[in-house]
């Protein structure tokens, strides 16, 4: 039996004791048979004492396994939220980076498109004037031969 069941068995002893008259209430009990209930409360009390510590223990340990995996917990999440952050950081600055190799490159490659254009340019001029010049010989000497043929041979 448990102590609960023994402290009802001493109520129900109690409520069917005899009522002395003009007593204000007390009973006369079997002092054996209590007496026989209380020993068992006193055999039972301290396993059940001991089943209660250990329940406690058992709480104790559990809340600081908890409370030392929340720790655990905690931490490896600032971790890795402080890598992200820095991951973050990281793609960043590299993406500025790039960005700013783009701008370069790009602004690059139209100065090179220009002076390109502007070289070329240079080089048809030059052969426009070369080939307008040689055109310009080259009807000189037609005229100078056809002025030779009208004049005759000499």
């Amino acid at each position: 039996m448990n102590v609960d069941d023994l402290i009802d068995e001493l109520y129900n002893m109690v409520d069917k004791a005899w009522t002395l008259p003009l007593s204000h209430g007390r009973v006369v009990l079997d002092a054996d048979q209590a007496r026989e209930i209380l020993d068992e409360m006193r055999e039972t009390l301290p396993k059940e004492i001991h089943q209660a510590k250990s329940i406690v223990a058992d709480r104790s340990q559990i809340l600081a396994d908890a409370k030392r995996e929340a720790g655990t917990v905690v931490r490896v999440a600032q971790e890795r939220a402080k890598a992200l952050v820095a991951k973050d950081e990281i793609t960043r600055q590299a993406q500025e980076k790039a960005n700013s190799l783009l701008s370069g490159t790009q602004s690059k490659a139209r100065e090179m498109r220009r002076a390109t254009n502007e070289y070329v340019d240079d080089l048809m001029k030059r052969a426009d004037d070369s080939i307008a010049q040689l055109l310009a010989e080259a009807r000189k000497v037609r005229q100078n031969i056809r002025a030779s043929q009208r004049n005759g041979p000499a």
